[in-house]
Parts: structure tokens; sequence; C-alpha cells
């Protein structure tokens, strides 16, 4: 895990996919139950309660997919963040195991007391933490108060924990996807303590950037929500070391200006200031620290070749900030 935040700890957060048979392997589990898409304020309270606990494993249960997705799926809210993207900030908050439940259509149909029974009460757990709008079993029937009543039955301990509040509104994943959508990074950065991240893997792309002097990293986003199109200024976790770089989000207008070529979607490519090495394959977290410019169509290359260099001298100049490495890490 990344080797900047020094307040790390040194144990791997120990990953289980799926609840069955897992109780010997934790040691008197305290719980934080819920999707954390996004891994926000209001996420990170649940959080820190269990992660306050010393001397018993404190533990993540999250859903994958999106329990919405089996529910209706018409109506499954594009992710934020991918599992694994999700599980590797989890790990940097500390935590030491987390139960990834597959969310099936038989998790779907279970009914509250036996969702508690078989899931929670499975795992080992005698202490629950959930955020207080918080639904589980069939329909979502069961509210955090039906999780208390039920818990007892079990000698489960259950804390439903208030939203935490930016302003006068609720902090959630809802907003934080309408924020990140609509480039409004500052605002989602007040609600996640962090700048906003993209994860996503490096794939072949046609080596335009560097033909222009300029080799860029093509990157396949791990999830859905991406800042709108624009050039910004970023910071690349590759495998645990930061680099300064900037990165395109968009559809190279230069080259494909017609509506005939333009692509459906993005590209979004990275370059690295500096960096020389293999990327192809390899997972890059790309952290959005400030917006650029926005995306151009220029009518030369050598016009843009020469707008790219002034974008990776201003990056450079805005990515130096002592504050950065202190806000990455949270």
């Amino acid at each position: 895990m990344p080797g900047w935040n020094r307040s790390q700890p040194n144990n791997f957060m120990k990953i289980f996919h799926g609840y069955r048979d897992i109780k010997d392997k934790l040691n008197d589990p305290v719980v934080a139950i819920g999707m954390f898409d996004g891994v926000h304020l209001g996420h990170k309270k649940v959080l820190k309660k269990v992660l306050s606990h010393r001397g018993r494993d404190r533990v993540v249960m999250t859903f994958d997919p999106h329990p919405q997705k089996v529910v209706s799926p018409d109506k499954t809210p594009p992710r934020i963040m991918s599992l694994e993207h999700r599980l590797r900030i989890l790990e940097r908050m500390g935590l030491d195991a987390a139960v990834v439940v597959n969310f099936t259509d038989f998790i779907a149909m279970m009914p509250p007391e036996e969702f508690v029974k078989r899931v929670i009460h499975g795992i080992g757990a005698r202490k629950v933490y959930v955020g207080d709008n918080f639904h589980f079993g069939r329909a979502q029937s069961g509210g955090t108060e039906d999780l208390k009543t039920i818990g007892k039955k079990y000698d489960i301990e259950v804390f439903a924990v208030e939203p935490v509040k930016v302003g006068r509104r609720v902090v959630s994943s809802t907003w934080l996807r309408e924020l990140i959508r609509s480039g409004r990074l500052s605002m989602a950065e007040k609600l996640l303590r962090r700048p906003v991240t993209v994860m996503g893997t490096v794939v072949r792309g046609e080596e335009r950037g560097r033909e222009l002097g300029f080799p860029t990293a093509n990157i396949d986003p791990h999830h859905e929500v991406m800042p709108p199109p624009g050039v910004y200024a970023v910071k690349i976790n590759i495998e645990g070391k930061l680099h300064d770089g900037v990165v395109n989000v968009g559809f190279k207008p230069t080259f494909y200006g017609s509506k005939l070529r333009r692509r459906k979607e993005p590209y979004v490519e990275v370059h690295l200031i500096g960096y020389k090495g293999h990327l192809y394959g390899r997972d890059l977290e790309v952290f959005f620290v400030k917006k650029l410019r926005n995306e151009k169509k220029y009518r030369t290359t050598e016009a843009l070749i020469r707008q790219i260099g002034k974008d990776i001298e201003k990056a450079h100049s805005l990515l130096e900030r002592d504050d950065l490495i202190r806000k990455i890490s949270r």
C-alpha cells in the first residue's frame, strides 16, 4: 500500500470474499456495514467508530455488486468507485479486515432476521455500526431499529450513526456523484476530505502522445463516475509512490473533431512528468488536484504541443504544494 502515508499500519487488511466459514478467522470483530461508495465523510464517521476499538478485529462489511443492481437494475446508481478502489482506501484507513458479500437474489430475498443470523452473526460480530438510514432484508424491509431489536436476540450490540452535514445538506454518495460529474471538484473534496480519485488500468492506445513528445498512459477506468472533459493537474499513485502528472479527459478534438469520428466515451490519458518506465497492465490511482483548462480543438499540431508544454509547467508548480500529501493520505 502507498508508502507516502506514514501513519499507515504495517499490517495489510485481510479480505474475505463471502461471509461463510470465516468466523474462526476473525478476532471478536467489531463491524461497520454498508456500501461505502466514495468513502465520504458520512462513511468515515461510521468507520471511525469501528477504528476506535482496540484489541479486536476492526472489520468493514460491504457488498458487490451494488444491491440496487439486483433489486432494481434500471435504477442502479453509477458507481463512484470500483470494489478494488474502495478496498484500497479502506485499507489505508487502517481496518483489519473486509468482508465482501456477493449481493445475489439469495441475499436480496433473505428476511431481516435471517440476514442478521446468517451474515452478521455468522461472522461472529458482537458490535455493529451502521448509518442511520441503513436498510436490509427482503425488499429492504429492515431498518436500524429492526437491526437493534433482532441484534439483541443474537447478542449483537447495534449503533446507528447520525449523518454528517456540509452546510445544510447531508453528505451522501448521490450528492458526491452530482459534484464529480458537474466538475465541482473543490466541493467534492470537502465531502471527501481528499481529492477526487479515479482508478484504472493502463491499456494500449494510439501512442499519439509519444509522437507529440509527451508520452501518455491510456487508462481504462474501473468505475463509472468521471469528472467532465478537460485538462487537470493530478497526482498519480503507482504501487505506493506518488508522481506528478497532467490528465486529459475528453475526445481529442484536434484529431477527432468531426461528429462521425467522435467516441461515445471519453479518453483518459495521463502524462507523468519525468517518469520513465512501462505501465501497460498496471493499475493507477489518479488524484484530481485542479482543473487547468477545458478541452479545445487546435488548428495545428504545433499549437497543441505548445499548449501541452504550458499545461505541464503550470501543473508542476501547482503540485509542489506541501499540503497535498497530507490531503491525499486522509
